[in-house]
């Protein structure tokens, strides 16, 4: 049994590991945001398909109304990729992923506009205390200043993540994980084709080999290997694990392009995952 725990426990860390990687090949693709995301979708759901097809999962939408609610997720997925990808480009990597892990608490905010839980004042607190770590991100306060557009996309890319999270919650129990998250893609694939035409990508082929990558080990596997791990862990338990996701990234981005984070991304970042740790403990107590 310890051996079997230990064994999913290492999965689930080289999953947040994978997802990871999103901070520094998203940052350093030398493509527009838009591009990159229309092709890490495109690419993304070629993989997950052939990986439904081969496992046999039933692909077929049960009503409009999920139709519907595909759509709205996917969007909203998609606006999430986007603006995160301008906050990594405009900012650095640890602020990028710092600011956009403001995602938990901004869940537990609008939870109980989507289902009957009553908002909490713990919840309030821990949303302030999200904004006293975005000010110590923020070098000078400044719409002029790049980190502080930096760390504005990167919060309205949290609150379209929470938004796609919870439209998505509704689904999970009649449809298979790498369905859902097809679905998605395709939408997100669809809604971007725009960028084929206004976006500059005259250096595709150069920066394919980079989009792959996103696709196939951010995307495909490391989201993959996440939802697997759901058999085994709690989501309050996979999401404590998941909090070291900027850790990661920030470590990532240190090793591979040397880029150091100040002591004010230390402090602030530390209380957005200090926030981040007591949701998802209380939430699991």
């Amino acid at each position: 049994m310890q051996k079997n725990h230990t064994k999913n426990l290492s999965l689930l860390l080289l999953a947040t590991l994978f997802i990871s990687t999103s901070g520094v090949l998203g940052k350093y693709i030398a493509m527009p945001a838009e591009a990159i995301i229309f092709f890490r979708a495109l690419f993304a759901a070629t993989i997950i398909y052939v990986f439904c097809r081969v496992k046999k999962v039933n692909l077929s939408i049960h009503s409009k109304k999920d139709k519907i609610s595909f759509l709205i997720s996917g969007f909203f997925m998609g606006a999430h990729w986007v603006t995160y990808f301008y906050a990594l480009k405009l900012s650095n990597v640890a602020i990028g992923m710092l600011s956009m892990f403001t995602f938990p608490v901004m869940t537990a905010l609008l939870e109980p506009f989507f289902s009957k839980q009553k908002l909490s004042l713990v919840h309030v607190f821990l949303a302030l205390l999200v904004l006293v770590g975005i000010y110590f991100l923020v070098p000078d306060f400044s719409i002029k200043n790049d980190e502080v557009k930096g760390i504005l996309f990167g919060v309205f890319s949290a609150l379209c993540y929470s938004l796609r999270n919870l439209i998505t919650k509704k689904s999970v129990t009649n449809y298979n994980s790498s369905a859902i998250m097809l679905y998605q893609l395709i939408i997100v694939s669809v809604l971007l084709i725009p960028v084929l035409f206004f976006s500059d990508i005259s250096n595709f082929q150069s920066q394919l080999p980079l989009l792959i990558l996103i696709a196939l080990l951010t995307t495909a596997i490391g989201h993959t290997m996440l939802v697997n791990s759901l058999q085994y862990f709690s989501v309050s338990t996979a999401s404590i694990i998941g909090s070291i996701q900027p850790i990661f990234g920030i470590i990532i981005a240190y090793i591979f392009v040397n880029e150091v984070p100040n002591k004010n991304t230390f402090i602030g970042g530390s209380l957005i995952l200090l926030t981040v740790v007591i949701e998802s403990i209380r939430s699991k107590k």
